[in-house]
């Protein structure tokens, strides 16, 4: 078997997982989307049984995924985990229609109907670009004026293309957070990631520290990635004053170096197990996606080597 390993910049993340393949003598290579072109009339579905999805972009990775499997290739995640996770409005309503417990959330259109939204949710809130990761474009929203301040200005950032404004409930923390990764329906770990700041994320420099995975994080955990279809997926869970547990986000391409130094868990090892299982489980004989009505007469694509034929 063959695997691919898409990713457009090496992390800590990504060497752990080239040396998990290396030792379990995998034949793997890396895709870097960036150097790829691609006929999306094409039926080569390329040399790869499974590709794991690493690369930080949102797009690249759900352009990618949707390729791949339309050219027969098993992705991890797969395309429409990659949809939901990417986008906070699709995840929450996700959530919501599964009956995973989560924050208050709302939508609007413009900043007048966002104001509205604030208000009835009510202060404190915390506005969130819809795409978007490491806690960046976030803010409170303490009181109106400070609202209408901030929502007149992401308005103006977005010009007259218009944009959606997603408002959510602001859960009072205990200086931490909770980060959970599940593989498969496995939740592998839990970590608090604690900071003097609101935002715990740890790429603005919150702390993980280790933390069993009691029954009630197992369950909520593993309900968050059904709700996505993910299969190796991070949940950040919220503990609420009165201890119960709100699923806040799904992350669909974890980073997991500041959990792995405090755990000491072979993360990497167990994804990479996770995807051998899912290219075993695979036919002997893939079968190719059948040609585009369109593609005869097509421009002509030089063909490079790799996954992606």
């Amino acid at each position: 078997m063959k695997i691919g390993v898409l990713c457009s910049q090496v992390r800590p993340e990504e060497k752990l997982i080239f040396r998990a393949l290396e030792e379990r003598r995998v034949d793997f290579k890396r895709i870097d989307v960036r150097s790829k072109m691609f006929d999306l009339r094409g039926d080569d579905y390329g040399d790869c049984d499974v590709v794991l999805l690493r690369d930080i972009s949102h797009s690249r990775a759900l352009y990618a995924a949707k390729i791949l499997e339309g050219r027969g290739v098993r992705t991890v995640n797969r395309h429409r985990t990659i949809a939901t996770c990417g986008d906070k409005i699709m995840t929450t309503i996700a959530l919501f229609e599964n009956g995973v417990p989560s924050p208050s959330a709302a939508v609007a259109f413009s900043a007048e109907s966002a104001l509205k939204a604030v208000e009835r949710i009510g202060y404190p809130a915390v506005v969130k670009p819809p795409v978007g990761s490491w806690g960046r474009f976030i803010a409170k929203l303490n009181d109106r004026q400070g609202a209408e301040a901030v929502l007149e200005h992401k308005r103006a950032l977005a010009g007259s293309q218009g944009c959606a404004f997603y408002i959510q409930d602001y859960v009072e923390k205990p200086g931490r957070d909770i980060r959970t990764l599940v593989i498969g329906d496995e939740t592998v770990y839990a970590v608090h990631r604690c900071s003097e700041h609101w935002i715990t994320n740890t790429a603005r420099g919150g702390r993980a520290t280790p933390l069993h995975v009691t029954p009630e994080i197992d369950r909520i955990s593993r309900a968050a990635a059904r709700a996505v279809d993910g299969e190796i997926v991070a949940v950040d869970i919220l503990e609420t004053v009165d201890g119960g547990l709100l699923v806040n986000e799904v992350n669909h391409t974890p980073e997991f170096h500041g959990a792995y130094t405090a755990t000491g868990l072979d993360i990497a090892g167990r994804m990479v197990e996770y995807v051998l299982r899912v290219a075993r489980s695979l036919p002997s004989a893939r079968r190719a996606v059948a040609p585009h009505p369109n593609r005869a007469g097509g421009l002509a694509v030089e063909k490079e080597e790799g996954c992606f034929g």
